[in-house]
């Protein structure tokens, strides 16, 4: 094949990067959003925040007034402002000079130890300790060998989040020995260790807080729990003999053979079922509690006076940015220099940056507008109202792409009467109803939520009568959607909902 040189024109669409960093900005969250904003401030000196200098004045001048109303009246303004320097220059000097003695000094009328002072200091953010150092906290408190510590350890270390031992004792007699297989060990007996004293050591764990850590499943937790409470009656004794003799047909809420089998009424069992549910199957979620995630909503809607819902962008969490002015005015328009075009380049990059921003505001508040718009109906009467809804649809009503919808609805919160929703929860799936329309996957959520809360607990509606139930309404749904929107719901089947009346 011959080869040849060629022109050829043709159009291409190339993201430059500007557009990059729009559509980056478009997709984060709040929170991300305010880092990335940071960071743009740090880097780019022609851009800047709103500055709070003014309330800073306003605050030192109401500081001055009132410093100056506890001083003698007697005194002129300008002596008792130097009076006052002096004295809290003198003051911190001495603080510094006795350090050692800061957190003896007494809080007397001599003191030179401001009160006030107590709660300055800086927040130092929040320490958690894992599961494991609670435990081994615990451990260190009490007077063991270092052999008992040891095996302590290897129990602590195969402790997993629920708060059970993942491991037999037999292993742990095994994995002692290999760790001190090949040891210099001046006495040998110590690497030989016996079954009961690794019992003694479990016994040991599970007596420490909280109550039912360290057992080796859940039927060992609960009686843990049980024999540790302080009030003991015959419901206590009759719950322990329940989980102790027939936990294979209380997990299975097999009631009836219960009854049969242990010669008791329903009114006895009910009184120690209800004491074996207020116990915590899981307490190593106790130690394991994750620190709590505040969401900041994006947007707020509020309905008006006159029952209009308005839509409204939160400010607080895009700061106002602005060009600054007097590294604007050093730009010379014919000056090719190093620092002339770094100027430029800079100003360029803040105007760019303040544009993405604003189009990203102008998108969340037209994209939020359009879904209140089309959800009234939830806004007023709840889940039940959620009308059927998708990205496309948002889409041709705004006249943007289905992605650009995505992006705009990921990660951002809306603040309604009803509660803090993401911008995704208003987006689900339908379902036909027998008169021809459709029906939100929501809104089927929540019917089959309110069924579920209005059952006869001794009998629970199942999947396919609750799918009748629908069908009654008028909702055209098989079982097995019943069931995966109850799963969806962290709802138990209807076995594992059934109590005691």
């Amino acid at each position: 094949m011959k080869q040849s040189l060629q022109l050829k024109i043709s159009q291409s669409l190339t993201m430059t990067p500007q557009l990059q960093q729009a559509i980056k900005l478009l997709q984060l969250s709040s929170l991300d959003l305010q880092s990335e904003i940071q960071e743009i401030l740090d880097s780019n000196p022609l851009l800047e925040g709103e500055s709070a200098e003014d309330n800073i004045t306003v605050d030192t001048e109401a500081l001055n007034l009132n410093n100056e109303k506890n001083d003698s009246v007697s005194a002129e303004e300008s002596d008792t402002s130097d009076r006052i320097s002096d004295d809290k220059i003198s003051s911190e000097m001495a603080t510094d000079s006795q350090w050692e003695d800061w957190g003896y000094v007494s809080q007397g009328p001599t003191s030179t130890h401001n009160i006030d002072d107590s709660n300055s200091y800086d927040y130092q953010g929040e320490t958690s300790e894992s599961l494991r150092d609670q435990i081994q906290w615990q451990i260190e408190m009490m007077n063991l060998s270092d052999v008992d510590k040891t095996i302590a350890t290897i129990l602590i270390d195969a402790i997993d989040e629920r708060g059970y031992v993942q491991t037999s004792l037999e292993d742990v007699v095994e994995m002692f020995q290999d760790e001190y297989e090949g040891a210099d060990n001046e006495n040998p007996e110590e690497s030989q260790v016996e079954l009961d004293e690794v019992h003694a050591i479990l016994h040991l764990l599970q007596s420490f807080e909280p109550a039912g850590i360290a057992a080796r499943d859940l039927q060992e937790c609960l009686l843990i729990q049980l024999r540790r409470l302080e009030a003991q009656s015959p419901a206590h004794e009759l719950a322990e003999a329940v989980i102790h003799d027939q936990f294979e047909h209380l997990s299975s809420r097999n009631y009836r053979q219960i009854m049969r089998n242990m010669g008791i009424n329903e009114a006895q069992l009910k009184a120690a079922v209800d004491i074996i549910q207020s116990l915590d199957p899981r307490p190593g979620n106790q130690l394991n509690q994750n620190t709590a995630q505040y969401i900041t909503p994006d947007v707020f809607v509020t309905k008006d006076s006159k029952g209009i819902w308005c839509v409204e962008l939160n400010g607080g969490c895009t700061p106002k940015l602005k060009i600054n002015s007097d590294y604007a005015s050093l730009i010379k328009r014919a000056d090719n220099s190093a620092d002339n075009v770094y100027l430029k380049n800079n100003l360029q990059d803040a105007k760019w940056f303040i544009k993405s921003l604003q189009s990203r505001n102008e998108t969340l508040l037209k994209v939020a507008s359009c879904i209140v718009e089309k959800q009234v109906g939830f806004l007023e009467y709840g889940e039940e109202a959620m009308k059927p809804l998708v990205l496309n649809d948002i889409a041709e009503e705004v006249e943007m792409h289905e992605s650009t919808i995505s992006r705009v609805t990921t990660q951002k919160f809306m603040h309604t009467p009803r509660g803090i929703f993401e911008l995704k929860y208003f987006f689900s799936s339908h379902v036909g109803t027998t008169s021809g329309g459709e029906c939100s996957s929501t809104a089927i959520r929540a019917v089959i939520k309110k069924l579920i809360s209005a059952e006869n607990q001794a009998k629970p509606l199942s999947d396919s009568k609750l799918a009748n139930l629908l069908k009654e309404q008028g909702i055209k749904v098989a079982r097995r959607t019943v069931a995966k929107y109850r799963e969806a719901m962290s709802i138990p089947p209807s076995n594992e909902r059934k109590k005691l009346i």
